[in-house]
């Protein structure tokens, strides 16, 4: 009994990711909320437009963000200079869910209903009959001009009704026609029903508008209902990003709290980990002593949907990072040459109803330590020298590592790793932790591997320089 009443507690490092990801439906959030963790850690803001030669000393801790939804944190050795080496651990912060469409305002039998469009590889049937609503950012009048506002509705508002199963002409000779569905006709949430006096609005007319304005493109009860949000006047409204995300919180399940059951772990799993470590590494007495590398974090957008943006991993974002610490040719090469790059992306754990989608000898479990994610085909960057590099960080921390393969007759996902690894010449190895129901609306991690994926990062920024120094390859 006493067993039990411990071990329903879960992992402390587990309940500050549930806080964390039931704050963070977007990417926005999530960068935001990641700077207030570095922020009270003592990191100092530089924005990519100033000239950083006077503002960076030895032993400093900065981050920038690029449009508000990357992310990239740095903390300098107190006996830093140009062509060090850079540690970074990179994930992404975006998910797949459905977007808000720039003139979102439909009505079909009696229903107000908002446009929405997929983003990235959902499991779609997950999000129908759940309980949604709507964060991001709104653009809004602003006392010195204009200004990106975030907002998050903390209640349900919209929802996407299955059809009953009566309805379905084919269900007696296919039950998985449930899952089918046609995403543009079949896939539109309904936001309320037309009320009597906005059938006759004059409000609710098509009307000649600015080219600024939006007032048109939606209904005018979810600009109000934005607007309320802000405390603002609708009208000051001007545009708006936003996503439908689960009201359901995040929780700790399983008997003993060992799993996590949330939205988003993909990749926001990661992402945290890496803030968490980061920021931790800055508060040892060692800190203001540590010789080496750079320690580095990059939260990066749009993987989801291939990380070609200025906010994705494709974009310059790391590249100018090492230029700005390394300036001339000569020590930009040795600096790549000295670094070291983890790709931090979640992985699939074994699942006991599928297990014959796993190749034998590589079926990881969730709470069993750091997977390594290798593919010959180079859609994981890992290698052997990378990998042992991982498995020597991992054991510092006591910590184990799993194998993950795919099968032969089963095709690979791919991290933001790759194009990081061609793209700047930097050793990169591929991990991640294991989860099931991975790009669900719900999805399901280990409780413990938050812990696990913190030290080994934390490993990373303590011991990559050493270890770097007594391994020979070229």
């Amino acid at each position: 009994m006493h067993l039990m009443s411990t071990s329903m507690h879960g992992p402390e490092a587990a309940h500050r990711f549930l806080s964390f990801v039931n704050a963070s439906p977007t990417p926005f959030h999530a960068v935001h909320n990641s700077i207030i963790r570095l922020e009270k850690a003592g990191f100092q803001k530089v924005l990519e437009k100033d000239s950083w030669e006077d503002s960076l000393k030895p032993g400093g801790k900065y981050y920038f963000s690029r449009n508000q939804a990357a992310l990239v944190a740095f903390t300098l050795p107190a006996k830093w200079k140009q062509g060090a080496g850079v540690s970074i651990v990179a994930t992404h912060v975006d998910s797949p869910n459905l977007r808000v469409r720039p003139v979102s305002k439909r009505t079909k039998e009696g229903y107000l209903q908002v446009g929405v469009e997929t983003y990235g590889g959902g499991i779609w049937h997950s999000w129908l009959d759940r309980d949604l609503s709507l964060a991001g950012r709104v653009v809004t009048t602003h006392a010195d001009g204009f200004k990106s506002k975030l907002v998050k509705i903390d209640r349900p508002i919209l929802r996407i009704p299955t059809l009953a199963i009566h309805c379905k002409y084919s269900v007696a000779l296919n039950v998985n026609d449930s899952f089918k569905f046609n995403q543009e006709t079949e896939f539109v949430p309904i936001f309320g029903q037309i009320a009597s006096q906005l059938n006759a609005s004059e409000s609710d007319k098509k009307t000649a508008q600015t080219a600024s304005s939006i007032q048109d493109n939606h209904h005018p009860a979810l600009l109000s209902l934005l607007a309320s949000e802000l405390s603002i006047a609708p009208e000051e409204i001007h545009d708006f990003e936003l996503s439908l995300y689960d009201t359901q919180p995040s929780v700790l399940g399983g008997l003993n709290s060992e799993f996590i059951f949330s939205p988003r772990m993909d990749n926001l799993f990661s992402s945290f980990a890496a803030v968490e470590a980061l920021a931790q590494s800055v508060s040892t007495p060692d800190f203001q002593t540590l010789e080496g590398n750079v320690n580095c974090i990059a939260l990066f957008n749009h993987e989801e949907v291939g990380s070609v943006s200025t906010s994705g991993a494709d974009s310059n974002l790391l590249p100018s990072l090492l230029n700005r610490l390394s300036p001339t040719p000569g020590a930009y090469a040795q600096s790549v040459a000295k670094s070291f790059l983890v790709s931090a992306d979640m992985g699939h754990a074994v699942h006991p109803n599928y297990a014959s989608k796993h190749e034998d000898n590589h079926r990881p479990t969730m709470n069993g330590g750091v997977v390594i994610k290798t593919n010959a085909k180079q859609r994981y960057t890992s290698d052997a020298i990378t990998s042992f590099i991982l498995k020597q960080l991992v054991e510092r921390k006591g910590g184990k590592v799993q194998e993950f393969e795919v099968r032969n007759d089963i095709a690979c996902g791919s991290t933001v790793g790759p194009m990081l690894s061609s793209n700047i010449g930097i050793k990169t190895c591929d991990i991640g932790c294991a989860m099931l129901s991975m790009h669900s609306i719900r999805e399901t991690a280990g409780s413990h591997d938050v812990q696990n994926y913190i030290d080994l990062f934390r490993s990373l920024f303590e011991s990559y320089a050493a270890l770097e120094s007594s391994l020979t390859v070229d």
